[in-house]
């Protein structure tokens, strides 16, 4: 059964991304149990959803509590430095109002178009922002970039902020993406209702850029968007693997463990890459080491909250060990970066 339904789908992709994917249920043995039934329906039902662009509720939430997550990790961090600069609170502020902006574009539609994007966008550049500020912070510390290792490891998390930005981009995806609800594309609604833009500020943009940005926001909302999301996921892994890097260099490598984030870090941003170019690295080998990353990001986080219990006081001084101890939701970061490039597999290709 499983080896019909897979030469189903493959078929079904193969020929006619917007066939109704629902009928590889029908066309395998009925000899089955509910359970498995209902599990077959709602797989394919998510695979379609995603496939064509139907899944903004969905990221808008993932968005939201991605950027949680971010800032649970700044804030301690910035508690560190004191908050010497008043630029530092700028991601304390736009962590809980992003969550916010994300649960409320998973209920409202016109929210997901409107409250969130600005939202995401003035995340994303609160990101960009950030990276300079600590590329400059490493620079004041004693001996600059001339001591690069040193600075890097014991100075300001270079790339922590780019991190950050990341929920901002999944927000900006999601906006421009359709709700669950949609009815499914087809030749007859896709043309007007897919071809043309909500947004207005495309059209106040020249022609030419209007235009690309106007072809962008149609591929995206039809779910074809998968080259884009692919080298996302190989920049996030990327991200994610320096911070593991010096993060776990600072105590000498103390567990064999530490060692799998760097070993998946250049495997998944090469099948990232690859999967720009090769459709079957898209669909097989991107999914495959992105499942292993989320993986990995579960088991480091496990470590990460054991590595607080073990430090003085344990549970006794929470706050404390949460503020010093390994940063508790940093693999989680890490797991994101999977989490795009399991997403980016069941996209569609661009044009």
């Amino acid at each position: 059964m499983a080896v019909r339904l897979l030469a189903f789908l493959k078929r079904a992709a193969d020929e006619d991304p917007l066939v109704d994917l629902v009928e590889a249920v029908e066309s395998v043995d009925k000899k089955r149990s509910p359970g498995l039934d209902w599990l077959l329906r709602e797989g394919i039902a998510l695979d379609r959803h995603v496939r064509e662009g139907r899944f903004q509720r969905t990221l808008s939430l993932i968005a939201g509590i991605a950027s949680l997550l971010s800032g649970l990790e700044v804030i301690p961090e910035h508690y560190r430095g004191s908050y010497s600069q008043r630029v530092m609170y700028t991601p304390a502020i736009l962590s809980p109002a992003l969550l916010v902006a994300g649960i409320w574009g998973a209920f409202s539609k016109r929210a997901a178009r409107t409250v969130l994007p600005v939202v995401s966008a003035l995340t994303v550049v609160d990101g960009v922002i950030g990276f300079f500020m600590h590329v400059r912070g490493i620079h004041r510390k004693p001996g600059g970039w001339r001591i690069p290792v040193f600075n890097l490891v014991m100075g300001p998390p270079v790339l922590a902020p780019l991190l950050f930005a990341l929920s901002g981009y999944l927000g900006l995806i999601a906006s421009v993406l359709r709700p669950e609800e949609d009815p499914p594309t087809t030749l007859s609604n896709r043309l007007p209702a897919l071809s043309r833009s909500r947004a207005r500020w495309p059209r106040l943009a020249p022609e030419a850029v209007g235009d690309d940005v106007l072809r962008l926001e149609r591929q995206m909302r039809e779910g074809r968007f998968q080259q884009q999301l692919a080298i996302a996921a190989a920049l996030s892994a990327l991200l994610s693997g320096f911070e593991a890097l010096y993060s776990h260099y600072k105590n000498n490598f103390q567990y064999r463990v530490q060692w799998t984030p760097i070993a998946l870090t250049p495997v998944l941003f090469v099948a990232g890459l690859a999967a720009v170019w090769n459709r079957t690295a898209a669909r097989v080998v991107l999914p495959i080491v992105s499942i292993l990353a989320m993986l990995d990001g579960a088991i480091g986080t496990f470590y990460h909250l054991r590595g607080q219990f073990r430090r003085a006081g344990g549970l006794t001084y929470p706050i404390y060990n949460a503020m010093y101890g390994p940063p508790l939701f940093a693999p989680l970061l890490f797991a994101a970066s999977g989490f795009l490039g399991v997403l980016a597999s069941l996209l569609r290709r661009s044009d």
